[in-house]
């Protein structure tokens, strides 16, 4: 008698687990990459970086790194449900003439976990 009860025990843990799998957020972005073109040293640039959750469990964004100091991010700090829409917001501050091409790395509760964003453009 007790071989069966934990036998059901790990088949109702198996169940538990796939149904858990099954659970998972997506992100469908907008764009992932923008070009501002010539933008003006010490002048702040924005972009805002928009994503649908496809999938059919709630989207935790964990992290979001830019590749240096003069790209600050902003973004959704509550979990967006599915179907729901946030957003990854970067301000570029050039401090220097020439090209730059920056990405900011997020992180999120997603397959595949981390998603790059680039922007690029030209100090004048």
């Amino acid at each position: 008698m007790l071989a069966l009860g934990v036998g059901m025990a790990s088949a109702q843990q198996v169940t538990a687990s796939a149904n858990v799998s099954e659970a998972m957020a997506a992100f469908s972005w907008d764009e992932q990459s923008f070009d501002f073109g010539k933008i003006a040293k010490d002048v702040p640039v924005s972009h805002e970086f928009a994503f649908t959750n496809t999938g059919n469990a709630p989207l935790v964004i964990l992290t979001v790194k830019p590749s240096c100091g003069c790209t600050t991010p902003e973004w959704t700090k509550e979990p967006i449900p599915a179907g729901g829409i946030g957003y990854i917001k970067a301000t570029y501050n050039a401090a220097k003439s020439g090209v730059f091409n920056k990405t900011i790395s997020v992180t999120a509760n997603v397959d595949g976990q981390v998603v790059v964003l680039t922007i690029r453009g030209e100090v004048e």
